[in-house]
């Protein structure tokens, strides 16, 4: 089993914990941080049994029906929680206006406050663990859920916060207006995942910073002269680059073809934990400028 199923396992089954002591208590003490915190909790069981959904089948192998796979499953999934991320939010601070509203008093204050300590503790060692699996696998999905359960240990340690002042204090109101903080913070934190989902669905191209290390690699081959119409994109744990590289013409297809595989080689070691397609394209001279004039023709036509 892959590392990354392996971690949306673990945390699905901490997700399914915490959704058992918040939700009791919450509904008990009728504290919105807290049943905010349990609500944010289930909606985390549920992202997570789908990002382990997503992952089996991004993980598919290519067949008649999907050639290049099924790795956009992945930023789907991204996208998918970081929406759900926003709707719990928007529930949590209905909730919390709701309370400002009523003035209902919380009760079982130190039940509560044990079991924050105890989620925070938990939420804690699954962050760290995901935060292991997301740095050595750089995939997208576990990047999402390690941030999402990120915002939950804030939330839980702000929750705790008020906890422990309106035991001391005795001013229920804390409560819905850290209801109301948390909220926007959680709408905060899911923009940055739907935006990262919705630009891979694009197939938006590879940082600048890797643009510029297949650029290296490319322009340390002699054999090569030029190269153009490099393109670059990611699909969940697999990328996609295609480039026209020129040979000198007096070159065997043989010599230009060993060429090729040391540079795919070379390329595929830059994305360790990936799974990297390359096409390039062998040309016996610079196409570039006849390439880009028939593109215009075209589109000439067109319109």
């Amino acid at each position: 089993m892959r590392l990354e199923k392996k971690a949306t396992l673990v945390s699905t089954s901490v997700a399914g914990i915490l959704v058992l002591m918040k939700m009791t208590v919450g509904i008990l003490s009728g504290s919105v941080a807290v049943l905010a915190s349990a609500i944010d909790s289930f909606l985390d069981l549920t992202v997570s049994l789908f990002n382990y959904f997503a992952l089996s089948n991004a993980e598919k192998d290519p067949d008649d029906k999907f050639h290049f796979g099924r790795g956009k499953i992945e930023p789907l999934a991204a996208v998918i929680e970081g929406t759900v991320i926003s709707l719990s939010a928007l529930f949590v601070l209905y909730e919390a206006i709701q309370k400002i509203t009523h003035k209902t008093p919380i009760e079982h204050i130190q039940t509560s406050i044990l079991v924050m300590v105890a989620s925070l503790i938990i939420t804690a060692f699954l962050v760290a663990f995901l935060n292991y699996v997301a740095k050595k696998t750089k995939n997208m999905v576990i990047k999402a859920d390690a941030l999402h359960y990120k915002t939950d240990l804030f939330s839980n340690g702000a929750v705790l916060l008020a906890l422990g002042l309106i035991s001391l204090t005795g001013e229920q109101l804390i409560d819905p207006f850290l209801g109301i903080g948390i909220a926007v913070y959680m709408i905060y934190s899911a923009y940055p995942i739907i935006k990262d989902g919705v630009l891979m669905l694009l197939d938006i191209a590879l940082p600048e910073e890797d643009m510029q290390k297949i650029r290296d690699v490319l322009e340390e081959e002699t054999v090569i002269t030029t190269y153009h119409d490099l393109k670059t994109r990611e699909s969940g744990s697999h990328i996609f680059i295609s480039v026209h590289a020129v040979f000198n013409m007096h070159i065997s297809l043989y010599a230009a073809h060993v060429t090729s595989d040391r540079i795919e080689d070379k390329l595929r070691k830059l994305f360790k934990g990936k799974q990297t397609h390359i096409l390039i394209h062998m040309d016996p001279y610079d196409d570039s400028q006849i390439n880009e004039a028939e593109n215009i023709s075209t589109l000439n036509k067109k319109e």
